[in-house]
């Protein structure tokens, strides 16, 4: 069964960052969000697979 997709709350606990520095970023970071109608999700794996590029752990 799929992960469930994270929603830009959840990255940003996960990050630990303000939900308003995910919106505001996520574009020019390179977060790996796709659109689901009109809201941001992400697959946590691609999003430790993004962290892992950037270096963090």
């Amino acid at each position: 069964m799929p992960s469930k997709l994270m929603t830009v709350d959840d990255v940003a606990v996960y990050l630990d960052v303000p939900k308003s520095w995910v919106y505001n970023n996520h574009k020019r970071e390179g977060i790996p969000f796709k659109k689901v109608g009109q809201q941001l999700r992400c697959r946590p794996n691609d999003l430790d697979r993004w962290l892992d590029a950037q270096g963090a752990r």
